[in-house]
C-alpha cells in the first residue's frame, strides 16, 4: 500500500475532523462517528454511495468497488471509486468525501429488523382460565 497515499489522504480530510483510518481487507477504511466513508484498496480511493448519492458517482463513469468472493461470485459493494482530481483540489476531496459521510449516516438510520419473538413449543399452550366471577 502506498503510505504516501495514505497521508495524502489523511492531510485532505483534516478539514472535516473526526475522520479515522483503520486497517482492513487488505486496505485501509475511513471512518467518521464510528461509521465507514470511505476505503482505499490497491491504492484506490473509494467512498459509500446510497440510493441518494449513486447517481453523482454514475455521472462521472466512476466504477464501484468489487472483489471475487472464494466461491468465484462477484461481490459489488455500496462503494464507488472517487475521481481522480480529489487529490489534487481539497475542496473537491471535502465535496465527495462528504457525500461518503453522508452514505454512511443515511445507512446507520435504516431500522433493524426486529427480532422474531420466540414461538411456544408444541404442546405447551395453556388453557386459558375462565375469570372468577
Amino acid at each position: 500500500m502506498d503510505q504516501g497515499l495514505i497521508e495524502l489522504i489523511r492531510e485532505l480530510a483534516e478539514p472535516i475532523g473526526g475522520v479515522a483510518m483503520k486497517r482492513m481487507f487488505g486496505g485501509v477504511g475511513l471512518f467518521r462517528d464510528g461509521r465507514m466513508f470511505g476505503i482505499v484498496v490497491a491504492d484506490v480511493l473509494y467512498f459509500k454511495v446510497d440510493a441518494e448519492s449513486a447517481h453523482l458517482f454514475e455521472a462521472e463513469a466512476l466504477e464501484p468497488f468489487g472483489y471475487t468472493a472464494k466461491t468465484g461470485e462477484r461481490v459489488v459493494m455500496s462503494y464507488r471509486r472517487a475521481p481522480e482530481r480529489v487529490f489534487d483540489d481539497p475542496d473537491e476531496f471535502l465535496i465527495w468525501a462528504r457525500h461518503g459521510i453522508g452514505a454512511a449516516m443515511r445507512s446507520a438510520e435504516k431500522p433493524t429488523r426486529k427480532p422474531a419473538k420466540p414461538r411456544a413449543k408444541a404442546g405447551s399452550v395453556r388453557k386459558a382460565e375462565p375469570p372468577d366471577l
